[in-house]
């Protein structure tokens, strides 16, 4: 439950934030001067503080500094009252996280507050980088995972984390590309610092560049006071850019001149400023065509990408996706109220059959959608969404089709060595079954190559043999040589290593 601490002496306003949160999970804390709102933060721990400019016994910039060498990671929002005042920008410089004006604005009041307590949590909750025998940390979020992709992204985070390099993470929609900045900054050398995240897509263009900079007052229209942009607010810390692929080329150039100079101006102002931010950037879109259709800029394309980190999609690690399951039952379990205990084989097979387009995120949808609808300690596969259900059945329909075509081609190949008068149909025929079920077996695993070796019982070095004189070749499509006596269908996957 995010708690809130209001340090006013304005009994209206506490009341005021009381009936903003009311009926929701929020915790409201009050103060009523500086001295009891200080000791408060230090007794209540709370998600984010709101503090008056003036207090009976302290001004609110004295009273932002004893907060923060109490606890520097948590979120300040000060109060002003008839337009913003120098104490709450310089406040909002020194790190404070914005500021609101009164009269309060409930809808603003609950947008900061909610961007605030998402804050918090990215810089206090940990997040565990999994090993094959560990992919749980308690109390914190943690990136489950023991396919060989996945391990490369574990030591990848260990090689970079403590580097202050740009760093680009890669990957679809919902693969979990927020846990490995937050990964990167927890186990970095500015763990201590701030962690400010903006998605770039979220943010309407014509504002994304002020939310970055900041801009002067009257530099446009609506701009009736200084705003701090998040490359000041954060200054030593680290800022997390999600989706930076949706920049316009104005912003585009302006983050190309912070990456090389560590430099910058507000919209509509003239003062430079320095900054000193780490970046780590994210997108799920194609930077390199977008280079070559001039939509991104080449040299900040290679800015960004100073460490790339290639997140693989749920798709192209199925091995993974039982783990990802138990793991998130668990925690699932104790959100809604349930006690279902295991997964029916036939639903786990369908999920792990199933596309998931959406990545982890659809995952925990769907496992959602499906406790919801089950009864009792056992999901079954009657509970999983029905285009879960059609998914897994159209891909079980495949692989029967795949297996009566494989059958009906053995058949049709001893016919023609018996016809061709073979003498040794035996080792012919014995060869012509192994390439089809090293196929298959590669075809389920996606080509990962250890865990095909493991479900055939034999050693990866092994496999690797059997795959070049079997001529079986494993790059976009898993297939077998033209001229081979029989070839698999083609699936398309990404090899894990």
């Amino acid at each position: 439950m995010p708690s809130v601490l209001v340090i006013d002496d304005d009994t209206a306003v506490q009341r005021i934030f009381s009936r903003i949160f009311e009926g929701t999970d929020v915790r409201v804390l009050t103060a009523g001067n500086a001295a009891a709102g200080v000791d408060r933060v230090v007794q209540c721990h709370p998600d984010a503080v709101i503090l008056d400019i003036m207090l009976p016994d302290a001004d609110g910039l004295d009273t932002f500094q004893r907060i923060q060498a109490r606890d520097s990671k948590v979120p300040v929002i000060f109060i002003t009252a008839g337009g913003t005042s120098d104490t709450a920008i310089e406040a909002m410089k020194l790190g404070a996280f914005d500021y609101l004006l009164k009269p309060l604005d409930f809808v603003r009041v609950r947008e900061l507050m909610s961007q605030a307590f998402q804050i918090r949590r990215f810089m206090n909750v940990p997040v565990g980088v999994g090993s094959p025998g560990d992919a749980v940390v308690p109390d914190g979020d943690h990136m489950v995972g023991r396919c060989l992709a996945m391990q490369d992204v574990y030591k990848a985070i260990g090689r970079v984390a403590p580097q202050n390099v740009t760093v680009l993470i890669r990957g679809e929609s919902g693969t979990g590309k927020e846990l490995i900045a937050r990964a990167i900054y927890q186990h970095g050398p500015r763990a201590s610092g701030r962690f400010l995240a903006v998605n770039c897509a979220a943010i309407p263009e014509s504002l994304l560049e002020s939310e970055l900079f900041g801009h002067e007052k009257g530099s446009f229209t609506g701009a009736d006071s200084r705003r701090i942009g998040k490359f000041e607010q954060c200054n030593g810390g680290t800022l997390f850019l999600d989706e930076v692929g949706d920049m316009t080329p104005l912003v585009q150039s302006k983050l190309l001149r912070v990456l090389q100079e560590q430099r910058f101006e507000r919209v509509g102002g003239n003062e430079t400023i320095q900054t000193d931010v780490r970046i780590i950037a994210a997108t799920n879109r194609d930077l390199e065509k977008m280079v070559d259709r001039s939509e991104f800029r080449a040299d900040l394309y290679y800015r960004l990408n100073g460490f790339a980190i290639k997140l693989p999609p749920l798709r192209e690690r199925p091995e993974d996706i039982s783990v990802l399951l138990h793991h998130f039952l668990r925690s699932f379990n104790q959100e809604l109220g349930r006690d279902v205990r295991e997964i029916a084989p036939a639903a786990l097979e369908t999920l792990i059959e199933y596309r998931w387009p959406g990545n982890i995120r659809e995952l925990q949808s769907v496992l959602k959608q499906a406790l919801l609808q089950t009864t009792g300690p056992v999901l079954l596969a009657e509970f999983l969404p029905p285009e879960v259900r059609a998914g897994g059945r159209a891909s079980a329909a495949s692989s029967d089709h795949r297996e009566a075509s494989s059958a009906s081609t053995l058949e049709r190949f001893v016919d023609e060595r018996l016809h061709s008068g073979s003498e040794d149909l035996y080792s012919e025929t014995l060869a012509l079954m192994e390439r089809a079920v090293i196929t298959r077996v590669l075809r389920h695993t996606g080509g990962n190559q250890s865990w095909a070796a493991k479900i055939l019982g034999i050693t990866r070095g092994s496999l690797r043999n059997k795959i070049r004189l079997l001529r079986i070749s494993i790059d976009q499509v898993v297939t077998v040589d033209e001229d081979a006596e029989i070839e698999s269908d083609s699936v398309e996957f990404s090899t894990a290593h």
